[in-house]
């Protein structure tokens, strides 16, 4: 740093202009050439640059009547570093933070453990004082969300097994089936690997989604081998015809499965790259789950199956779990002729039954209104980020002091034992990195972030934030508080804006459009459940404005170039112009060398108006007052483009209340004053608003789609319109459930909940398959569809019962949404439990039912 002293400069008749060129000039890194002498080429060197930074002082600026001036005389060149704009503070200590960001392909936890390792060995060159310490380690979030999605597909896996193997009774028959979902599984990801996808939440979600659908394919051909059994016929016949008899039915009943992620493919936005990943990893097990069911799982029967006519189950015992087996099935067997009365009274009554089904299964979409919206579930990550701001233009140490109450504030309110650390960023990150992915995105120095890390077994942390929302701006008025995205999620979901709601004002008529946009914020701040409500632009910046009598300017000799030179040296730095470094000898580091008055020189309105100025052709050296008058004013801190056009920004999150609920008010409200509008200016509502817009008519094209496509494929398998029809009449019951299991949940309609309900057309239409097809076959032996239809519910029961709860078991773990990031995917298995309930129920009574009102008639 090169201190320049304006009052010596005045004197010795220079400008802070004389001193950059004299250190311009001669502070060169360049070779002087090579010289031939005698036998030898030599390098030549010249002394261009000092050897140490005090040799900077000896450096001449210009001689005055045989009076040499050297730098020394004006200014003093230290070792030392700029005016600081930015304040970090670990629990009250100062220190350095320091951002580390990966490219999109990089895997998180690579980088963090790279980072990691490197750090020992960096921390081992540094003094024994400095300490370096991680904090905000994202991969701690994401590790313990995908250990928290494997665990759920374990317990998944466990439930599932213990189920089918007391439907069936048979450790055997259990054996097989639970072999073939770890191969499905392993098969999906090496597909996967190849595809260049890695293990992550959403794709292990999609496996941990596939543990209880897997088990459909193997459990439905084991269940028709044993039936095989079961009438005589012998191991090898049994096995080959219980194969070929379902081959067909489960190729559809698969398909339909699959071909309902086909709508994903076609999504755009965040909710392609989230639920793409997902879908892959379903389809490509199922495909491989129909693939074993037809090669291994016939094989593995061949030898541990026992057929002949022999039992299929275990030999008779008298342990517990055995007497435990044969009491369930006894009451299943009671439990089954008990459905097969109830069906029949329901085929009897089919006139009265099917439309009061129908009549309820509509009643139950009114509770839409009622579910509410959001775009993603809220997720508890243990940590927070507050954002408050000072008056405007308040100075850094005010800003600094002002955090240290904060804080106070902070851990009066969180209990120490749940705090791990707070850390306070002050001020403006000198920095077009740090700038460009600020998520708070400051403006100036009274700007403050100040970042929680709660502790493990803390509180909900969304309580700790609504008390701190109430009792902050009470304790600091004057002081604007918010909340922005602290963890990985929200703010891949912000798009990088620091609230999900962005009413955003464009137009050339720039100081109208503020007016209109702080008439609008008053009306948005009566909207329920909108908090942190501001206009992110300031608009009161104080500023001194520097008139230059261009004439009197003119005649001293200088431009409007030279004036604003000379100022921006001695307020800001000579780098920002004329950027110039020093090379050490010693270690080959190159150092910035700024030339800058120091800020305690420069304090009033006299210091500024006493600024030496300089230029080419000056004839002598002036201050800047003689040639220009300086007057108080105010005008804005930043200006932001979006499109090129300038905009002004009204940021807002939610509390307490769905997202959806908000942004409807929010639209009505701009709706509203659309026509207030300056002329030529427009409003717009982005962040997740217009997101989750976008992506809820992708879905629900896509669930329009998913149904289209299953019935068609159901066409192309029966050759026929009426049995597909059929089919597909559990999807009313199969949508109705998944809208009461949200209700009665407490959860909200979301991108996650969509997905669920697009798969669960999928699998509620995979058991009508086989219900409808062995209904068919019987209906052409006798040509007797009410006979056929209680033959195929009677018949199909127990596989499409079985199938049915195994898939609602292995939901259940990720419905429960426990561990970390579990909120993402709970609604995502909620709405495929719902679906799937009511859809069996429909499976299992309205679908034969319907079968045999429709072929009646069609017979009559």
């Amino acid at each position: 740093m090169v201190d320049i002293r304006p009052d010596l400069l005045q004197a010795k008749g220079l400008a802070p202009g004389d001193v950059v060129t004299a250190v311009t000039q001669q502070n060169l890194i360049l070779p002087a050439g090579t010289s031939k002498i005698g036998q030898f080429e030599y390098d030549v060197d010249l002394n261009g640059s000092p050897t140490r930074v005090a040799e900077l002082n000896d450096m001449p600026i210009k001689s005055v009547k045989g009076t040499t001036i050297y730098i020394r005389d004006v200014a003093n060149v230290r070792d030392g570093f700029s005016p600081q704009t930015n304040i970090v503070r670990r629990d009250g200590q100062r220190g350095v933070l320091l951002t580390i960001m990966k490219v999109g392909q990089a895997s998180t936890l690579d980088i963090v453990s790279g980072v990691r390792e490197a750090l020992p060995r960096i921390a081992s060159t540094l003094p024994p004082e400095l300490k370096i310490d991680p904090i905000g380690d994202q991969s701690l979030f994401v590790r313990a969300s995908v250990n928290g999605v494997v665990r759920e597909a374990i317990i998944a896996a466990c439930l599932t097994a213990i189920m089918i193997l007391l439907f069936l009774g048979s450790w055997r028959s259990t054996l097989i089936i639970a072999v073939s979902i770890p191969l499905s599984i392993l098969t999906s990801i090496c597909i996967m690997s190849a595809l260049g996808e890695t293990i992550n939440i959403m794709t292990l979600g999609g496996l941990a989604l596939a543990v209880g659908i897997l088990v459909d394919d193997a459990t439905v051909t084991i269940e028709n081998i044993e039936r095989n059994f079961e009438h005589g016929k012998g191991l090898h016949e049994g096995i080959l015809d219980g194969a070929a008899q379902i081959a067909v039915p489960a190729l559809v009943s698969t398909l339909c499965i699959c071909i309902v992620f086909l709508p994903m493919f076609f999504l755009t936005g965040v909710a392609r790259y989230l639920f793409v990943p997902l879908a892959e990893a379903v389809v490509f097990a199922m495909l491989a789950s129909y693939v074993l069911s037809r090669t291994l799982v016939p094989t593995l029967a061949m030898y541990m199956l026992k057929g002949g006519g022999h039992e299929v189950h275990e030999p008779a015992a008298w342990n517990l779990p055995a007497r435990f087996q044969r009491g369930f099935e006894r009451a299943f067997e009671k439990f089954r002729d008990g459905y097969h009365d109830m069906l029949e009274a329901c085929i009897r009554h089919r006139g009265w039954f099917a439309p009061i089904f129908l009549g309820l299964c509509a009643a139950a979409f009114l509770l839409l209104p009622w579910l509410g919206q959001d775009f993603f579930p809220a997720t508890d990550a243990g940590r927070f980020n507050l954002h408050f701001r000072a008056k405007t233009a308040t100075r850094i140490e005010e800003t600094a002091r002002i955090g240290d109450n904060v804080e106070a504030a902070i851990r009066r309110v969180i209990p120490a034992r749940e705090l791990v650390s707070i850390i306070d960023n002050v001020g403006l990150p000198y920095s077009s990195v740090n700038m460009t992915y600020s998520t708070s995105s400051p403006i100036g120095t009274m700007d403050a972030d100040v970042m929680v890390t709660l502790a493990e077994n803390h509180r909900p942390t969304e309580d700790y934030v609504r008390e701190l929302r109430t009792r902050l701006p009470r304790e600091f008025p004057g002081v604007s508080f918010y909340f922005i995205a602290a963890d990985i999620v929200s703010q891949i979901l912000n798009f990088g804006l620091p609230a999900p709601i962005d009413v955003q004002v464009s137009g050339p008529a720039f100081e109208e459009n503020h007016r209109f946009a702080t008439n609008l914020l008053e009306q948005l701040r009566t909207v329920p459940g909108a908090t942190d409500l501001r206009v992110h632009q300031v608009f009161d910046q104080p500023k001194l404005h520097i008139n230059v009598d261009r004439t009197k300017a003119q005649q001293s000799g200088f431009s409007q170039l030279d004036v604003a030179s000379n100022m921006l040296i001695s307020l800001s730095g000579s780098f920002q112009t004329q950027p110039e470094f020093w090379l050490d000898p010693k270690n080959g580091v190159t150092y910035n060398v700024v030339t800058q008055a120091p800020q305690f020189t420069l304090t009033s309105l006299r210091d500024l108006e006493n600024i030496p100025l300089t230029g080419a052709k000056a004839s002598r050296p002036e201050i800047l007052g003689d040639i220009a008058t300086t007057a108080r004013g105010a005008g804005m801190a930043v200006v932001s483009h979006y499109d090129i056009q300038r905009v002004i920004d009204i940021y807002g999150a939610v509390q307490d209340r769905d997202l959806g609920g908000v942004a409807a008010e929010v639209r009505r409200i701009v709706d509203a004053n659309r026509g207030k509008l300056p002329r030529g200016s427009q409003i717009k509502v982005r962040g997740q608003i217009e997101t989750m817009q976008s992506s809820f008519q992708g879905l629900l094209g896509g669930l329009v789609l998913a149904i289209m496509l299953v019935y068609l494929l159901i066409v192309v398998n029966f050759q026929s319109w009426l049995d597909p029809f059929i089919i597909i009449t559990a999807l009313p019951a199969a949508l109705a459930g998944i809208v009461i299991f949200l209700f009665v949940s407490k959860t909200t309609l979301s991108v996650p909940a969509l997905m669920g309900a697009i798969m669960s057309v999928g699998v509620a239409t995979a058991n009508s398959i086989l219900v409808v097809s062995f209904a068919k076959e019987r209906f052409a032996e006798n040509n007797d569809p009410v006979r056929a239809a209680a033959e195929a519910g009677y018949t199909r029961f127990r596989p499409v019962l079985m199938t049915a709860i195994a898939m609602i078991i292995g939901m259940v773990p990720m419905a429960m949404g426990l561990g970390e990031g579990g909120e993402q995917n709970a609604p995502l298995g909620r709405a495929v439990i719902g679906g799937l309930m009511f859809a069996t129920v429909a499976t299992l009574f309205f679908v034969p039912t319907v079968f045999s009102l429709l072929h009646r008639r069609r017979a009559s």
